[in-house]
């Protein structure tokens, strides 16, 4: 295997490349590979194998939870209504018995500082949208394997730290175990992406993620703000090939 990839004179198949179960060997392909149609059965590889990997652990997880709600409906439902979360309950506010548009001062001072770190995000310039533009579609192609990823803008698409790690994992493979995480559990994404950045590039901790998950989508200028740190970080450390710093 590793001499085919590496001298380049011969092609992999699409047999061999479903034998591999290591994510990092096959990123590793990817990585070495230019030639078109081994690069695209090498994406193909890696998706089936994150999907492989995901759909086991979403197996493994509605076995824990069916047992969980047996549980809870055993002792009169106290507990199965906190088994599953679904994604849109992440960003809406607890229910309340208070008139509509009056806000209780707890619900106001947790949003303050949300409010707060969003304004000292530096603001990009409005003359970046080309480099905006390629950084965005950096973005969506390093994370293309990934399962539960599209990248569409610097907002949504990253609101459940699922991306961020997706991002992360991609360079560094052995860091953690992607196909066990949960978009269900936003700020446990956030924290181990920006943790493992910080730790293995070397990339600042510009975001917070207490912030992040009190906001319903995530601000643009502070996404685009870290990623590009985050690039530069991977340049630094020779990750990233370039000519041209984002």
């Amino acid at each position: 295997m590793e001499s085919k990839t590496d001298g380049g004179s011969a092609s992999v198949t699409s047999e061999e490349l479903a034998a591999i179960e290591d994510e990092e060997v096959l990123n590793k392909m990817l990585d070495n590979t230019t030639d078109f149609e081994e690069r695209r059965m090498l994406r193909a590889a890696l998706r089936d194998l994150l999907k492989k990997k995901r759909d086991k652990r979403e197996q493994d997880r509605g076995s824990r939870q069916q047992d969980l709600r047996q549980q809870g409906l055993s002792k009169g439902g106290t507990t199965g209504g906190a088994v599953s979360i679904g994604r849109a309950s992440m960003n809406q506010q607890p229910p309340t018995n208070k008139p509509s548009g009056q806000l209780s001062p707890s619900a106001d001072s947790k949003a303050s500082p949300a409010v707060a770190s969003a304004q000292k995000c530096p603001g990009a310039a409005p003359n970046v949208k080309n480099v905006k533009q390629m950084l965005l579609d950096w973005c969506r192609a390093k994370t293309e394997p990934y399962e539960g990823v599209d990248i569409q803008n610097f907002s949504s698409s990253w609101r459940d730290g699922i991306a961020f790690c997706a991002l992360v994992h991609r360079f560094f493979p052995d860091a953690f175990e992607y196909s066990i995480l949960n978009p269900n559990k936003p700020r446990d994404n956030f924290q181990l992406a920006f943790s493992t950045a910080e730790r293995l590039a070397g990339c600042p901790p510009l975001l917070d993620a207490d912030d992040l998950v009190r906001m319903k989508e995530p601000d643009w200028k502070c996404v685009y703000t870290y990623i590009q740190e985050f690039y530069r970080c991977l340049v630094e450390k020779g990750l990233v090939k370039t000519k041209k710093r984002v």
